[in-house]
């Protein structure tokens, strides 16, 4: 099997390398986001909000009682730092929670 002058690679670092050259990186980021977000404010949280979703690189999330709205927006700094190092990039500027 001739390789032409290339040596094989690892497909997880040729992934790597295509996501940082894509132009749909901010969104696969964007998705990556919102999955990790279970993980990142817990259950009890997670739970709470719904229709999370991106306006650009803001993260809109809406809670379902003023209560844990307040309790999110105490930690909106908190959580958006999380989040971008788990992806480790800042897509996320501000976090917006409504009730």
């Amino acid at each position: 099997m001739a390789f032409y002058g290339k040596q094989p690679q690892k497909l997880g670092k040729l992934v790597q390398e295509y996501m940082e050259r894509s132009p749909y990186r901010k969104q696969f980021l964007r998705g990556r986001i919102l999955s990790l977000w279970p993980d990142i404010v817990g259950d009890a949280i997670a739970g709470q909000c719904r229709n999370l979703h991106f306006d650009k690189s803001r993260l809109i999330v809406h809670v379902h009682h003023p209560g844990w709205r307040q309790e999110l927006h105490m930690q909106r700094f908190s959580i958006m730092k999380k989040l971008n190092n788990a992806v480790k990039d800042d897509i996320i500027t501000e976090i917006i929670v409504r009730a």
